[in-house]
């Protein structure tokens, strides 16, 4: 026989939930729309391609005749369609109930609209542990890829990983597709003619030998300088034509190739994802250790031998670094066991609907991509929380108080709701809201984010750079770059959470500490007392609920000289932009994005048109207000960029001149 290789190139494209629309159009302009037009132009080319279930819906809708060619595509037998979870959730982190409900809603759908039921599926971001197997295929999903990467951790070589393996979990069988990392690399990167003559290098006489890619479609278009280079000067188009005019190399669907071919054998990986993912998972120091082992290896040149020994954290590690992720994920879990409890008869589709986008993974990480901090995807999973959390309980009537350690971080958190409001407070000492939600708009007041140290603030420090070289365009991998001018200042760390009503005690040495011996006392129906020394004295706070007020109330006895501050962490979706506002009476004073003083506040207004609502603040005595903007250095493909996370409303006063308590109240309308 000839020597041949086998190309099998999948595509998978998905955007966030909550994403803003504009992205998304902007994504079909210079990716999702070219690339489908492009390859439509070329039936000899077959392909496979993956889309998250929302982005295809916003698609089918927005731009019907680009899909109207991905369906004749289909039809022809040039491309074959992907399924996954439907709203792109990382399956190993969502019950198997629901791992199959988003597997085969997506499945449906596809078959539906374009007339082929997926019998592989695109594991959301190579997320890769056993335990999903069984859902895999009872959804009917026959095979899956992961890295290359992830069999070499079995002890694979990688002359062995052109070809598909077979595992097995709990009696069903998945066979498993190796994504090699040499392609991923190259693709769209390098000259069209060098990955062309890559592809070449890698035929054989015997044993059909497959080059298998399967990576994000926002590569062809999306990532830096990509647009001009795969559609204005003709990337895409050269690589293809230089393919078909190969008499080595043959496309081929995956499920082609899965007919055409037999197994390599049986095949057990390890709990892992893609290299990079191993780091990013990683807290620091740890991650500076991780990424100074690497570099040694590839200075001593055994880098690629020692690889797979290498190895760095796992996904779920960012439930442990981030609290913020934790809290959302332990969220969603228990209401998606509230929803499976429900009398069938009561299920609605709207419930699982925004349970499933509560279930998008987006939102839950961080690295080079992944958008935990990106205010507007968190938003999107807690307003799927929140509405998913109204609709049970008006299914099933929920206790106006209960208390459990939802986070699994060893402090119980007390949950307060009146059907209109809710609060979570932590009963750590600190007595402080770490969750405040509005059922009327959906959305959650304290989603606010910390500022963590991060391995990539190294980078910043060291002003790093790494000039890219050769003819083709730098792998956003290789870059580092800035959007926003970034200062040591910006790089300051928390040593803890943001959330509402946190105290501090301000001596007259000007020495200052947390009120965080804030114990239970008592409570009602709709309230919560906690009680601390300070200054010398006693301090005591009562939280509650009244309709859709939120009120805390402060108490002082033999409170010494000093000053009492509070802070609270509010998200307001607006951020810094034009669409929030600090309002007092009918003049408006400032934006959220703005320093703001005012002494001997009594009432303010919050007003968010992203929102749809605004937050009222009334005082019962006069106070010292502050407000400050938060923003915190987050890392992407584009950039390293700062982002508004919350508005910090600082109160304070001294205790021996207020008249009785003072209390702050917050109503939402």
């Amino acid at each position: 026989m000839p020597k041949s290789v086998s190309l099998l190139l999948g595509v998978h494209a998905h955007q966030p939930v909550g994403n803003f629309l504009h992205v998304v159009d902007d994504a079909q302009m210079r990716c999702y729309g070219p690339f489908i037009r492009v390859m439509h132009g070329y039936p000899e080319f077959r392909f496979s391609i993956h889309f998250s279930g929302w982005l295809f819906d916003y698609l089918l809708k927005r731009y019907p005749e680009d899909i109207g060619l991905l369906k004749e595509m289909v039809d022809r037998g040039q491309a074959e369609l992907f399924g996954a979870g439907y709203t792109e959730p990382v399956l190993a982190v969502i019950p198997y109930r629901d791992r199959v409900e988003q597997i085969t809603k997506l499945s449906r759908r596809l078959e539906k609209t374009l007339g082929q039921k997926p019998e592989g599926a695109w594991l959301t971001e190579r997320v890769w542990e056993a335990t999903v197997v069984p859902a895999l295929v009872d959804s009917g999903i026959a095979y899956t890829t992961v890295d290359d990467y992830h069999f070499l951790c079995s002890g694979k070589s990688a002359s062995d990983l052109d070809g598909y393996f077979t595992t097995e979990e709990d009696g069903r069988r998945l066979d498993l597709f190796p994504i090699s990392e040499a392609l991923r690399y190259r693709l769209p990167f390098s000259p069209a003619s060098e990955v062309v003559s890559y592809l070449e290098s890698l035929a054989r006489e015997e044993g059909r030998p497959a080059a298998i890619y399967f990576d994000d479609i926002e590569k062809f278009g999306i990532w830096p300088e990509t647009f001009s280079w795969v559609y204005e000067k003709g990337w895409l188009k050269d690589f293809i034509e230089g393919v078909l005019a190969s008499p080595i190399v043959k496309t081929m669907r995956y499920s082609d190739y899965r007919k055409a071919a037999r197994t390599r054998g049986v095949i057990y990986l390890p709990t892992t994802s893609y290299i990079e993912m191993n780091e990013w998972t990683l807290p620091v120091p740890a991650a500076h250790h991780y990424a100074d082992l690497i570099q040694a290896a590839k200075n001593l040149g055994n880098y690629e031998q020692n690889k797979a020994f290498l190895r760095g954290g796992i996904w779920k590690n960012f439930f442990s670094r981030y609290p913020e992720s934790n809290w959302m994920h332990k969220r969603m879990l228990s209401l998606s066991q509230r929803l499976d409890e429900l009398p069938k008869k009561t299920r609605t589709p709207e419930m699982e609907e925004a349970l499933f986008e509560a279930q998008a993974n987006d939102a839950y990480w961080h690295g080079l991509f992944g958008g935990l901090y990106l205010p507007h995807l968190r938003r999107a999973i807690y307003r799927a929380i929140v509405r998913l959390e109204y609709l049970l309980d008006q299914a099933s009537i929920r206790a106006a108080k209960h208390v459990c350690d939802i986070d699994l971080d060893g402090h119980d958190e007390v949950f307060v709701q009146n059907g209109m409001l809710q609060i979570a407070v932590r009963l750590d000492g600190g007595a402080a809201i770490c969750e405040w939600d509005a059922y009327r708009l959906s959305h959650n007041f304290a989603d606010t984010l910390s500022a963590p140290s991060e391995h990539y603030h190294r980078k910043i420090h060291f002003n790093e750079s790494s000039p890219h070289t050769g003819g083709g365009i730098a792998n956003p991998h290789e870059r580092v770059s800035f959007k926003d001018r970034i200062v040591p200042e910006d790089l300051k760390t928390d040593g803890g959470p943001k959330s509402l009503f946190m105290e501090r005690w301000i001596a007259e040495s000007g020495t200052g500490k947390p009120c965080y011996s804030l114990i239970p006392e008592r409570s009602g129906e709709y309230g919560l007392y906690f009680s601390a020394g300070m200054g010398g004295g006693k301090v005591g706070k009562h939280i509650r609920l009244d309709d859709n007020r939120l009120i805390v109330e402060y108490g002082f006895d033999a409170v010494g000289p000093g000053t009492f501050c509070i802070e609270l962490n509010l998200a307001m979706p607006s951020c810094d932009g034009p669409a929030g506002r600090f309002r007092i009476g009918d003049d408006i004073i400032g934006g959220f994005g703005q320093e703001l003083t005012v002494q001997n506040l009594k009432s303010l207004t919050l007003e968010d048109d992203v929102m749809g609502g605004k937050v009222n603040v009334v005082l019962n005595q006069g106070m010292a207000f502050y407000a400050r903007p938060f923003f915190s250095v987050s890392q992407s493909e584009a950039g390293f960029e700062k982002i508004m996370q919350a508005v910090t409303l600082s109160f304070s006063c001294r205790p021996q001149e207020m008249q009785g308590p003072v209390f702050i109240a917050l109503e939402v309308e």
